[in-house]
């Protein structure tokens, strides 16, 4: 894959990507914080800008789509992958995720993304209320790094 996302293998373009998994604890139990956009609860995420890290845009991603300040890397988490087409075009989207905690109490949803809502959710029902399967993963990667698996 090469910095600006294109690739030569088989007509697909690679699209790099970053997001981040704001947790706390609460009461002794992790909350995640979701978004929630086109009727899919889902996590922080996009894709990363020529010249950017990885890290540094998922730190991005979340403050832009919470509306909140830049927050503090963990650690990194797993990457995931998922295809999908747009306009005759085939991607392979790379996803690159990272634990984090935020600096910010009050958050705003990034409308203009069609992110209606953001939310702290006990992680129990995050890992439920998630849309996709690839998120769950990404989550119990996260129970792992606070124990609880």
């Amino acid at each position: 894959m090469t910095e600006n996302g294109t690739s030569g293998n088989a007509g697909r373009v690679e699209v790099p990507a970053a997001g981040g998994v704001v947790f706390r604890i609460r009461s002794g139990m992790p909350e995640v914080l979701l978004i929630y956009r086109k009727g899919v609860w889902d996590l922080p995420k996009g894709k990363k800008e020529d010249g950017e890290g990885y890290a540094m845009a998922a730190a991005r991603e979340v403050a832009e789509e919470t509306g909140s300040e830049l927050p503090v890397i963990v650690r990194s988490l797993l990457e995931t992958y998922h295809e999908y087409s747009m306009d005759e075009v085939d991607y392979i989207k790379n996803t690159r995720w990272y634990a984090m905690i935020s600096r910010s109490n009050h958050f705003s949803p990034q409308l203009d993304e069609q992110i209606e809502k953001v939310c702290w959710i006990a992680l129990d029902k995050a890992e439920k209320l998630v849309g996709f399967d690839n998120l769950r993963q990404v989550l119990a990667d996260l129970r792992r790094l606070v124990r609880l698996d």
